[in-house]
């Protein structure tokens, strides 16, 4: 039975959803084996845990909501 581990910070329950049917279906069409024969993990760690390049997944997660704010700003300026 292939098992197919997925690590990552916090997620929602309909992004984890779309991993497992997504990391599932790609696998049946690589491999041609049954679905019902794969087990799909998701272990989620809390975003202060984990860093890349010395930032936390909690602070990356800061910025990128910051950078869409002023981004959807910008656009709402500029259609105004």
């Amino acid at each position: 039975m292939p098992v197919i581990v997925f690590e990552s910070g916090a997620l929602n329950k309909e992004v984890k959803a779309e991993l497992i049917r997504q990391l599932t279906d790609v696998s049946v069409r690589i491999t041609g084996i049954p679905k019902e024969l794969f087990l799909v993990s998701i272990h989620e760690l809390p975003d202060e845990d984990i860093a890349v390049g010395g930032v936390t997944v909690k602070e990356l997660k800061q910025r990128l909501a910051e950078q869409r704010a002023r981004n959807d700003g910008a656009e709402t300026v500029s259609e105004g």
